[in-house]
């Protein structure tokens, strides 16, 4: 099958947290002037390391009793900061639920502007792993809000408005209310002089990531005329990761090419030959396979994440999500968000890797989510209750009242034609999960699922936004007609 297949050497990106710096003082949340009496503060991280590009900053949320007028109590003031992107509030305690709004304004670090107030979605905790599995018990995981890409910023404010009593709070979050849950675990109570708030959780503080810029291979160098593969060093991580895919690809390629129908059938052959029935192996339904940026393609860290990789048995269904991260990127700069996105993941969020699967940019580019293998049965954090026989695969953006592209949707058909192929699956059928706990579907019960599902299938969300959820059935038709049924 190789002598199909394209090759290169990898690129892959170093990223740690970065030690504390010196800043200037703060700057004004209107015209980015000084404000007068805002105190210069540097971030405590949970790491040290500066070998290697990418940093998280860490910041308590603080009372603000200045900011009551807006219903606010908690937040941050405006101030200077180490260059960040990427960004979410994170607590202590997975279990407990943010009931209420989260807003923010950041400040570009080339333009020195202000953006206006933007809603962060607080509802995150459905993308996970199952309850009680050993990923979500590791003692590591924390809750947090979806993360939010504003882009090379330098100056952040943030306030947190709690529901009140009667509902009229901001707490837009995005859940699809069918009954709420209450507030679970320890919080922190709220101090107001009239009416009552829902309680926030304990521990509230602000990450800004840094997702760093992508690098070579240590001590890599460019094959001769700047193309071809490169020659280096790989970590042991990064060899791991490169090699689940050496069915594919050789070692340490940073895109697995497209292949033709016709090749496509003679791959699964090999990859699958011994499990196919002879009739299978004549008329396999499967659709052509993507091309799809590996790790090494977007430059994951490979330190970042937990050495051993988890699968599950087959792949009888996938989940499609959003990011909910926001539409304000390029394409260019999607490969910075996968690795903001992964940071979050592992450091903020105490995950084992990045939770999705795959991820799909709005320009249809496909890329490798969690380390393990594409065309292998990975077991992901993405559909709290329904990781196990199933795959995630996130669109990047914000997906509630702006339509997907046609390319990311066309994206979402190719790769599920694929990879359910590969696992004899119909994509307009549809087939039989366990539940492993959800607040839909009690741990153990047995759920009949679309074979192409959105994430709010599985669980109390509005993920993947309903912009998005409507094109799922346009997915299932031009998945099945790329598998040729």
């Amino acid at each position: 099958m190789r002598g199909i297949l394209a090759s290169s050497i990898g690129v892959t990106c170093a990223a740690a947290l970065a030690l504390p710096l010196a800043l200037p003082a703060a700057a004004s949340a209107g015209s980015g002037a000084p404000v007068a009496g805002v105190a210069t503060r540097t971030a405590e991280t949970a790491d040290a390391r500066v070998d290697v590009p990418g940093s998280t900053q860490s910041l308590p949320l603080q009372s603000l009793t200045h900011d009551r007028a807006s219903g606010a109590v908690l937040g941050l003031t405006p101030r200077t900061v180490r260059t960040f992107s990427l960004l979410g509030v994170v607590w202590d305690d997975p279990s407990a639920d943010l009931h209420g709004r989260v807003q923010v304004r950041t400040r570009a670090a080339g333009t020195g502007e202000w953006s206006d107030w933007q809603d962060v979605e607080t509802h995150y905790t459905e993308h996970g792993a199952d309850p009680d599995s050993p990923e979500a018990a590791s003692g590591q995981v924390r809750g947090a809000t979806a993360p939010l890409w504003v882009g090379e910023s330098d100056g952040v404010e943030v306030r947190v408005l709690p529901e009140t009593g009667s509902g009229e709070s901001g707490g837009s979050g995005g859940a699809v209310e069918r009954g709420a849950p209450e507030p679970q675990g320890d919080v922190d109570p709220v101090d107001v002089t009239s009416g009552e708030v829902s309680a926030l959780p304990a521990g509230l503080r602000l990450d800004l990531v840094d997702p760093g810029e992508e690098g070579a291979t240590e001590g890599a160098e460019p094959a001769e005329g700047g193309e071809g593969p490169r020659t280096g060093v790989m970590t042991a991580a990064a060899k791991a990761a490169s090699a689940a895919n050496s069915a594919l690809v050789p070692l340490g390629a940073v895109e697995i090419p497209s292949l033709t129908a016709e090749e496509t059938r003679e791959e699964l052959t090999a990859l699958r030959g011994a499990d196919l029935t002879e009739q299978q192996q004549a008329t396999p339904y499967i659709g052509p396979r993507p091309a799809i940026v590996t790790r090494a393609g977007w430059g994951a860290d490979e330190s970042l994440r937990e050495k051993s990789f988890v699968y599950t048995s087959k792949v009888k269904a996938a989940f499609v999500h959003h990011t909910a991260s926001g539409n304000n990127y390029s394409c260019s700069q999607a490969p910075s968000l996968i690795r903001g996105f992964y940071r979050y993941h592992t450091r903020s969020l105490g995950w084992r890797d990045i939770g999705y699967n795959f991820l799909v940019d709005k320009c249809g580019r496909i890329y490798e989510g969690r380390a393990g293998g594409v065309a292998k049965p990975v077991k992901g954090a993405h559909t709290m209750g329904f990781n196990t026989n199933t795959t995630g695969i996130a669109v990047i953006g914000s997906y509630g009242s702006k339509k997907p592209s046609s390319k990311a949707v066309k994206a979402v058909a190719r790769l599920t034609a694929w990879k359910l192929g590969l696992h004899g699956m119909n994509p307009k059928k549809k087939t039989s999960l366990t539940s492993g706990g959800g607040n839909l579907y009690a741990k153990g019960k047995k759920v009949k699922m679309k074979v192409i599902s959105g994430h709010r299938d599985g669980f109390n969300t509005s993920c993947p936004g309903g912009k998005l959820y409507k094109k799922l059935s346009s997915v299932r038709s031009k998945a099945a007609k790329y598998q040729g049924r």
